[in-house]
């Protein structure tokens, strides 16, 4: 069974930063393409950056230059490095991944979410 789990939120003033983790545990083929989403209260949940297996990332304008995704391969985790934080990044932070199992083929999956808060 796979299980993605976040980590690395908290609250941080603004122009801090923050590293989040999004690492998948269970019997895993491959990965495809894993994303950054975020939600804040009372906003449609959006994406902030994504990265394919090939390490080709995308970013949404906003974060464009204080955010950072990578992943480590060898730990199926990856990782969200968040500077320069403003107030406006405050929301709760999901990762979603396309991966392959024997199991179940390509699926896709959610992890808990983790709340960022930036303190103006």
């Amino acid at each position: 069974q796979v299980q993605l789990v976040e980590s690395g939120g908290g609250l941080v003033q603004a122009g801090g930063s923050l590293r989040l983790s999004c690492a998948a545990s269970g019997i895993i083929s491959n990965i495809n393409i894993t994303r950054w989403y975020r939600q804040a209260p009372g906003k449609q949940r959006e994406l902030v950056a994504a990265i394919t297996n090939s390490a080709t990332t995308t970013y949404r304008d906003s974060v464009k230059g204080r955010f950072t995704i990578a992943r480590d391969n060898a730990k199926n985790t990856v990782y969200l490095q968040m500077n320069s934080l403003k107030p406006e990044d405050t929301a709760v932070y999901y990762c979603n991944t396309n991966l392959f199992t024997i199991g179940s083929g390509w699926s896709d999956y959610w992890g808990q979410g983790t709340q960022v808060t930036v303190s103006s």
